[in-house]
Formats: C-alpha cells, sequence, structure tokens
C-alpha cells in the first residue's frame, strides 16, 4: 500500500526542484548582458525537453538499474519498461514513478547549471550534443555510483543532496569549459542586466532547494526536518558572511553579492543537509561563503572567464561541503550517516577528501577532451560576429527588450 503522506510530500519535493531550472534561468539571464538574456535561459529551459527525453529513454535506468557495486547500472528499465503506477519504490510508501520524476530534476538542472561559465560563448547546436554526452558520461555515472548502489555507495561514501553528484561535477565542469573556450571577445566586464531578475531566480532556487535537500531523505521524518532547517540557515549564514565581506572590502553592501552568497551556503550544505546538526550547519554557511568568496576572486585574479561564477560558487561550494560533511558528520545527528574525523572517523573523512577531488578531477577532463571532440563534429565556439551581435539574434533570432543599448 502506498503512503499518501509520503507520496504526498515527494511530489512536492519533486515539484519543488523543478522550479529550480527555470529559477536559474532567471539567475543567469538577469547575471547575463542584455544580448545574451534568451540565449542563456534557452540553455536552461532546453535541458528540462532534452534531458527528459533521455531520462525516459536512456537515462533513469542506467542511473538506478542493475550494477550493484558498478560505475553504471543496466539497460533493463529502459523507457521506464515494468515501472507501472503501482509498483513500489523500495519499500518507501510512494510509486517507483514519482522516484523517477523527482531525480529526473536533479538530472535536469544539473548539466544546466554548467552553462553560466561559458555565457555568449558556445553554439546552440554543440550545447545540445554537449548536453546528451556530457549526462552518459559524467552525470549518470555519479548517480550510480554514489545513489544507485554503485561502487562509491558501497565503499560507504555520503552525498545527501549533490555535493558530489551535482555540484562538484557541474562546477569543475564548468572550469573545463571556461579554458577551452577562452574568455569573451566583447563584453567581458559586465554588469548584470537586470538584477530584480536575477532576485526573482535567487527566491525560486531558494525556495526549490527545500525540496532538493528536504526530498533526499525520501521519506518524512524527523531528518526530512533537519534537512530542510539546515538549508535555510546554511543559505542564511552564507548570504550574510558574503555581505559583510564585500561591505568591508569594497565600502557598500551588494545585493548581488548577498544573492550570491546564499547560493554558495546552498551549494555547500547540499551534501550534509541531513547528516550534521543545526549549529554545524550555520558554520558550514560561513566557511563555505568564505571559501566561495575567495574562490570568485581568485578566478577574477586568474583572469579566468568563468562568466556567472560557477566553478566558484557551485563547483568550490559543493566541494567544500563534502569536505566539511567528512569532518562533522555525526551518527548521533542520523544514525545512517556516518561519524566524521571530528567523531573519530578518519577513514570515512578520507574517503570524501578523495572522491570528491576524483571526481572533480574527472568532470573537468572528461568535458575539456569531450568539448574537443564535439568541436570535430560542429564548432563549439561561436564566431567573433556572433559574439558582438549576440547569441539572442545571431542563434536565436529572438531578443529580450524591444531596443538594447
Amino acid at each position: 500500500m502506498f503512503d499518501t503522506g509520503s507520496t504526498g510530500f515527494m511530489l512536492l519535493a519533486t515539484s519543488l526542484v523543478m522550479l529550480m531550472t527555470p529559477g536559474l534561468a532567471f539567475f543567469y539571464g538577469g547575471l547575463s548582458c542584455k544580448r545574451n538574456i534568451l540565449g542563456i535561459m534557452m540553455q536552461s529551459f532546453v535541458s528540462m525537453g532534452l534531458t527528459t527525453v533521455l531520462w525516459f529513454i536512456i537515462g533513469y535506468s542506467l542511473c538506478f538499474s542493475g550494477g550493484q557495486g558498478a560505475i553504471i547500472g543496466n539497460l533493463d528499465k529502459m523507457f521506464l519498461h515494468g515501472i507501472t503506477p503501482l509498483t513500489i519504490f523500495k519499500n518507501m510508501g510512494f510509486p517507483e514513478i514519482v522516484f523517477v520524476a523527482y531525480q529526473m530534476m536533479f538530472a535536469i538542472i544539473t548539466p544546466a547549471l554548467i552553462t553560466g561559465a561559458f555565457a555568449n560563448r558556445v553554439t546552440f547546436k554543440a550545447y545540445l550534443i554537449f548536453l546528451v554526452l556530457w549526462q552518459l558520461f559524467v552525470y549518470y555515472p555519479f548517480v550510480h555510483m554514489v545513489w544507485g548502489g554503485g561502487l562509491l555507495a558501497q565503499m560507504g561514501v555520503l552525498d545527501f543532496a549533490g555535493g558530489i553528484v551535482v555540484h562538484a561535477t557541474a562546477g569543475f565542469a564548468a572550469l573545463a569549459s571556461v579554458f577551452y573556450v577562452g574568455s569573451r571577445k566583447y563584453n567581458k566586464i559586465t554588469k548584470p542586466n537586470n538584477i530584480p531578475l536575477m532576485a526573482v531566480g535567487t527566491a525560486l532556487l531558494w525556495f526549490g532547494w527545500y525540496g532538493f535537500n528536504a526530498g533526499s531523505e525520501l521519506n518524512v521524518d524527523g531528518i526530512t526536518s533537519l534537512a530542510f532547517l539546515n538549508s535555510d540557515i546554511a543559505a542564511s549564514f552564507a548570504a550574510v558572511t558574503w555581505m559583510v565581506i564585500e561591505w568591508y572590502k569594497e565600502g557598500k553592501p551588494k545585493f548581488v553579492g548577498f544573492m550570491t552568497g546564499a547560493v554558495g551556503g546552498l551549494a555547500t550544505i547540499t551534501p550534509a543537509a541531513g547528516l550534521v546538526s543545526l549549529p554545524v550547519a550555520a558554520l558550514m554557511g560561513i566557511l563555505g561563503s568564505v571559501v566561495c568568496y575567495f574562490a570568485v576572486h581568485l578566478k577574477n585574479k586568474m583572469e579566468w572567464d568563468d562568466a556567472l561564477d560557477v566553478w566558484g560558487v557551485h563547483g568550490i561550494g559543493g566541494v567544500t561541503g563534502t569536505i566539511l560533511l567528512g569532518v562533522f558528520a555525526s551518527t548521533a545527528i542520523n544514525p545512517a550517516g556516518a561519524d566524521g574525523l571530528l567523531y573519530g572517523g578518519t577513514a570515512f573523512f578520507i574517503k570524501e577528501v578523495v572522491v570528491v577531488a576524483a571526481t572533480s578531477i574527472y568532470a573537468f577532463v572528461f568535458t575539456y577532451i569531450m568539448l574537443m571532440l564535439i568541436n570535430s563534429v560542429t564548432p563549439v565556439k561561436v564566431t567573433d560576429e556572433d559574439q558582438l551581435v549576440g547569441l539572442d539574434i545571431s542563434m536565436h533570432g529572438e531578443c529580450a527588450y524591444d531596443t538594447i543599448h
């Protein structure tokens, strides 16, 4: 029998995570220059369509079918074969169809995160190929290894909601894409074209993140509530910390900085949301904000043209959160978790550090090589002329505003 409470909650969590992708589109659209708003928003929205098709055909099966202790699953559930409205997901009390949808929303937003790094520089055709290949060879294997009963799960690696699987992979893939496509030729230093639009995106991301983190408990219990509140606490402490740092260093508190800090805090708490205490979530928000702020500063100093700070916020946030999970995790908080370094779990700490480092390296190297291969089929980089005109007009024949100055 299905538990209506669990089923209803998971449907709500799925809807919240779905909302994050349009939120990301608004967030990136507000940060982009006026000539590229629709182009970058299109990259997020098209993932909702194309990733759903891929997930239905092969993605869910590769992530969550067979392959116990392996790197990737099998094809037993291609086209969602054998999954009916009456199929219960692992005795969790809700239909497997709901789990299919919930995990699909994660698959949709993860590659979309990367797009902020190469804003205004990648052709749409190349992006579509990238969207498919990156999921097949980066995202799906790590989902299976961590959440699908694969190799890393068997090793005892923990990632509550995506510090390794989502943020480390996307963040370091973003950095690789920046190195491959190079810097923007025009409009390299641009102010956000629409800060209120970015604020709407931040609000949707923050709101949706409750489903992202709390829903990852796959149940309705105390840990669900812990993950929910930990998410808000970390985001809030991180946002205030970023604001204070900017205020001290630049003389004024910045709204864009406050919102960026919140997202950094959410990325940092994601791997640990249901595995650490409330005070630790506050500390992780502060530490995550500080590390992400200086990562962005380093990126600027090194002149890496990560346009919307995907590596500095999502990548470094996810890595930092995973390492801190290895320090602060406690079975006194979540008996299904592990004890971190602070509680004698040296082996667990080492595993988390080694795996998140290896994941980041793999995502970086594979993404760079993949872009080279895609470029042999179709140009990855847009022309200088297209950059000057903007991708809205050159790629899509549309513009966000009637008049662009």
